[in-house]
């Protein structure tokens, strides 16, 4: 019993594991602290400097490369004031998490003065190797350069690892011949798209709009395991989920961990997190137990949709290095453990303008209720007309274990709004094909203001099933991935979004060119769009067959495996909605649908190349050690004289374990097969789909289920791998 599994288990109980917590009484004392804010601006900066900071984070200006100068001396200013040696510039390649290359302040002049440095050119461009990252066939290796631009709409912090701090600049990254190379660039688009779309739709109800800003707040699922249960496990090392284990007796069947206390380490991590992530301006609100055991949940404030995206990404990477310190580990992966719920990152979206209006909000007067009902209607539309594009933008291997599996929502993307908005919807359809007349202006100023409640909070149930549904005054997309990247469904939603919202602009001004009245013209478009998206509003349950037969039948797209879903990516349809918006060059869609087939492939790939290791080396030799204490054990009852009866449950469990062996050896040979004949496959897309059908569906569970009865056979004492019970319950 010297394995990692029982050390693992016998340290739990040898020693306190727990990390002291130092934390502030109140959170306002610390949040931000590491935040180079406005306000922190105002102390550091001139006031020319500062109008001009002010002007690029608000109004999107450019920032003169003189101004930069003063600007960079503050940040150093203030980085030094805190410690600060060194500084990065922190950017999103399509990798799916964040990178840094560190420089320090310290240089040296041609007179061989030693100095600490930092200038304008420093601060608002690098070059790091561009060949290194995905690019999707934009840069070979020979064309390395790559530039990234600093972003001012994102607050410049100060990174604190160990006893080591620093500077970090949230930047874009592109090529050397200027197309995009992350997540941050085309997200900065396709807000900007929205913005103009937006703006000009609220100008039917509002002159005084000049702005309109999307806003995030993302739900993060995590699991906590004993770092030691991790080591462990090469599958949970290398792959970020458990690809053997059998189902422990109990599970989440009795609902007792959801909402449940929590436990006194992970309590200890969780504080140690939120008050770094605080110190970041990082706003989280809420944390608690999700539904399985050793899953956990928080979420922060709303936030504009960039700044959001890349407090998620800085997050999970504080989780991961303080989870470190306590000895634990958090798996972001979104099945890490098969037969209880996997982890999402529902995105909660909505539209804000500068008036101080939430689009997605009803209003008290019949005016804003028309103009809810706009941005309403106009939203449920794009989702119905751009579905394919929103299951791409949420395509990954690691997703395709959660989607569907009655935790999650379906792979079919459609709309939950509720039985309230469900009968406004109704009612304004009803119409569709009859002249105006003035009876239509009366119910636009009369029906439509009694009809929609001033606060849909809880007027409407939640549907855990839906993907995407209305929640009140957001919509949540329910079906992002615990691993995403928010920058992925957050690009494509605003995008199909700003689209729907231009041609609904165009729809009204025509009528009103006819001379139709303005408010009559809207709600014109607005029945007609009800009726031509309705097929996408669902409220029921979309975890049952029969849903899917009604979704078929409706001919709403169903593709749950993400080789075919990336297919969406590369429409003519997705190059001239990306095109137009000036979001994607039709390069760099072709070069993102490469990256994100590669990943697939990469990620099964390394799958089973972990399966057919742990069962060469962990699996078969407990498995044979244990298949020959049952030989010695029957050939010594046998050479006593026993009758068979008494050896025969021996023989049985014999039989069983051996022919589950045989049958996991002559799969994992033949996947190795399988994975050959894949690898020689020269086209990406083919290959994806080879490794998704051929290797993954071909042969994944089913060694699995051989490996996992094995667990249940084999001798406790001679099972390496830590099981399910243990790695869930044991802290």
């Amino acid at each position: 019993m010297n394995s990692l599994r029982f050390k693992a288990i016998n340290d739990l109980t040898a020693e306190d594991k727990e990390v002291a917590v130092e934390g502030s009484a109140k959170i306002t004392a610390i949040f931000g602290e590491n935040v180079f804010t406005l306000k922190t601006a105002r102390e550091y900066l001139s006031d020319e400097a500062y109008k001009s900071l002010v002007g690029s984070i608000k109004g999107g200006k450019k920032i003169d490369r003189l101004v930069a100068n003063q600007i960079a001396a503050g940040l150093r200013q203030w980085a030094e004031s805190k410690g600060v040696s060194h500084f990065t510039h922190w950017f999103q390649p399509l990798t799916g998490t964040s990178a840094e290359k560190h420089d320090s302040f310290f240089t040296i002049k041609s007179d061989g003065t030693a100095i600490e440095e930092f200038d304008g050119a420093a601060l608002i461009q690098q070059e790091p190797d561009a060949s290194s990252f995905p690019s999707g066939g934009l840069r070979a290796t020979f064309e390395a350069r790559g530039y990234t631009a600093w972003d001012p709409s994102s607050p410049v912090f100060i990174l604190e690892i160990s006893s080591g701090k620093t500077l970090c600049i949230p930047t874009i990254f592109v090529s050397y011949t200027g197309e995009s190379l992350d997540y941050k660039a085309p997200l900065l688009k396709a807000l900007a798209a929205l913005d103009k779309a937006a703006v000009d739709v609220c100008h039917y109800f509002d002159k005084n709009v000049s702005k309109v800003t999307a806003t995030l707040g993302w739900e993060q699922e995590y699991f906590v395991i004993d770092e030691a249960f991790v080591n462990a496990r090469p599958d949970l090392v290398l792959s970020g989920r458990t690809v053997f284990g059998h189902s422990p007796a109990k599970g989440q069947q009795l609902e007792d961990h959801y909402f449940g206390s929590i436990p006194e380490r992970v309590y200890a991590f969780m504080r140690d997190f939120e008050t770094e992530s605080y110190k970041l301006g990082i706003p989280l609100r809420t944390r608690h137990n999700e539904v399985a055991p050793a899953q956990f949940e928080c979420a922060p404030i709303f936030e504009e949709v960039s700044v959001a995206v890349d407090h998620n990404l800085l997050m999970m990477d504080i989780m991961d290095r303080v989870a470190r310190r306590h000895k634990l580990r958090v798996l972001l992966h979104e099945k890490p453990f098969a037969g209880i719920n996997g982890s999402g990152k529902h995105n909660n979206w909505s539209m804000a303008t500068d008036t101080g209006v939430n689009l997605l909000a009803p209003g008290k007067t019949p005016k804003t209720n028309l103009m809810f009902l706009t941005f309403f209607v106009n939203t449920i539309k794009a989702v119905h007309d751009y579905a394919d594009i929103l299951r791409a933008a949420i395509a990954s291997a690691g997703n395709d274990h959660r989607l569907g599996a009655n935790e999650a929502p379906p792979a079919i993307i459609s709309v939950f709004v509720g039985q309230y908005l469900t009968k406004v919807l109704g009612d304004v359809k009803e119409r569709v094909g009859s002249k105006f007349d003035e009876q239509d202006e009366a119910i636009l100023k009369l029906d439509l203001h009694r009809s929609i409640p001033e606060l849909l909070l809880d007027n409407t149930d939640r549907n855990r099933t839906s993907p995407f549904a209305f929640t009140g005054n957001k919509f949540e997309f329910r079906a992002v991935g615990s691993t995403a990247n928010c920058a992925s469904p957050m690009i494509a939603l605003n995008t199909i979004l700003a689209e729907t919202l231009k041609g609904f602009k165009k729809d009204v001004d025509a009528l009103v060119d006819k001379g139709e009245k303005k408010e009559i013209a809207i709600m014109h478009v607005i029945r007609e769009y009800v009726v031509s998206s309705e097929k996408v509003l669902f409220e029921g349950d979309g975890y049952s067959e029969e849903w899917h037969h009604e979704a078929e039948r409706r001919g709403l797209p169903n593709i749950p495996t993400t080789p075919l879903a990336l297919d969406s990516m590369v429409t003519d349809k997705a190059k001239h909605l990306f095109e137009s918006n000036d979001i994607y060059t039709h390069a760099e869609l072709e070069a993102r649908h490469e990256i994100e087939l590669e990943k697939y492939i990469k990620k099964v790939q390394i799958e089973a190349r972990i399966m057919g290791e742990m069962v060469t080396s962990h699996i078969l030799p407990a498995c044979i050690k244990y298949q020959n204490k049952l030989i010695e054990n029957i050939k010594g009852l046998k050479d006593i004289g026993l009758a068979e009866s008494a050896y025969s449950n021996q023989k049985q469990i014999l039989t069983k374990i051996s022919e589950h062996i045989a049958k996991v050896s002559d799969l994992v040979e033949k996947m190795i097969e399988a994975r050959k004949v894949a690898n020689a496959i020269s086209d990406t897309r083919t290959k994806a789909i080879a490794y998704c059908s051929q290797v993954k569906e071909a042969y994944f569970d089913s060694i699995r289920y051989s490996v996992d009865k094995l667990e249940l056979l084999v001798d406790d004492k001679e099972w390496v791998l830590p099981k399910y019970r243990e790695m869930l319950f044991l802290r």
